[in-house]
């Protein structure tokens, strides 16, 4: 594989993220003591930091890697929503099909942060199913962007936040069909078996068992094969790609499989992992039409981001070295 070219292909494939977007705030600071009101760490503010999640952070990676990448999802109509619009438009990323209302609050999850590790999260947000209006309005969004820029690929980031709603997937997924476009999804467990009739169906390990209800004592290929097939049963889907945290992934398509192991990694924080092997997986299966190429390079951009504290995206350069390295 000469996997310049392959990268320097991104730029042709045209991406769409749907999905619940969210702000990572990150306040950095150091601990030299404990509080004497309650047996707390105090942490000394240094710096604050914004970076983006979510659905944001898989459009974050497609257009790291060069492909045109839109987001398509809702935000409320608040300061937060304000700097995560922003923070998408400076990096490059199509907001023209956000929707920002008055009824919600924008997702932010604020991390407290001393010596790479952290010490406490706070969440303000709301999960409860977007309403009826603005599930029409993001639909008419979905179908405006679809005839005046036809995807190659869209991906369904899937936060159980509200955004991805029963009637959402079916239209989105319908339109996809009709304009023959590829789709890949990362499940929750809400919604783990609405996705009918998609390509890539990727969850984690934790997710499969959750969402069919599974208890695993041992995980090998005839396992998980046989969960590929309990999946298909009620999917209907393509490819199967589940990660199996420190096992690596495993893949099926049709009669082809295997568990592709991961490769050793200083890992930091597995933070936004998920969304980087959606992403990769992705794009390069929309480049190739290889799932084993693409289980391969996501398995490796998957690692490299762990190595990073907190959300990050993968780096180009970085990536097409290891795979060079690692792949050819």
């Amino acid at each position: 594989m000469n996997f310049e070219s392959l990268f320097q292909n991104f730029s042709q494939i045209k991406v769409a993220v749907i999905g619940d977007i969210m702000l990572d705030s990150y306040w950095w600071g150091h601990v030299d003591r404990i509080s004497p009101e309650a047996p707390v760490p105090v942490v000394a503010l240094d710096k604050r930091e914004l970076r983006i999640g979510g659905a944001g952070n898989v459009a974050l990676n497609t257009i790291s890697l060069g492909a045109p990448t839109t987001i398509l999802s809702v935000v409320g109509q608040d300061e937060d929503g304000k700097q995560l619009t922003n923070l998408l438009s400076k990096n490059g990323i199509d907001t023209t099909y956000i929707l920002a209302v008055p009824n919600r609050v924008t997702t932010n999850k604020t991390r407290i942060m001393s010596r790479n590790q952290q010490m406490l999260r706070l969440d303000c947000e709301i999960t409860t199913d977007i309403d009826e209006l603005t599930e029409h309005a993001l639909l008419e969004q979905v179908e405006t962007y679809f005839k005046i820029h036809q995807p190659n690929v869209l991906i369904f980031e899937d936060y159980n936040k509200g955004v991805l709603t029963p009637k959402i997937i079916d239209k989105t997924i319908a339109l996809c069909k009709q304009y023959h476009v590829l789709t890949a999804v990362d499940p929750k467990k809400k919604n783990f078996l609405a996705f009918k009739g998609v390509d890539i169906f990727k969850p984690n390990l934790k997710e499969v068992k959750e969402g069919l209800n599974l208890l695993l004592e041992e995980v090998n290929t005839i396992v998980l094969q046989k969960i590929h097939t309990e999946l298909a049963r009620i999917l209907a889907h393509k490819i199967s790609l589940i990660t199996l945290s420190e096992k690596g992934v495993f893949f099926q398509e049709g009669n082809t499989y295997k568990i592709i192991p991961t490769h050793v990694r200083n890992i930091a924080d597995v933070s936004g992992a998920g969304d980087t092997v959606i992403a990769v997986a992705s794009l390069v299966y929309a480049a190739t039409q290889q799932i084993d190429l693409a289980a391969d390079m996501a398995n490796i951009a998957g690692g490299l981001v762990c190595e990073e504290v907190g959300t990050a995206a993968i780096q180009k350069e970085k990536f097409l070295n290891e795979c060079n390295k690692l792949l050819s």
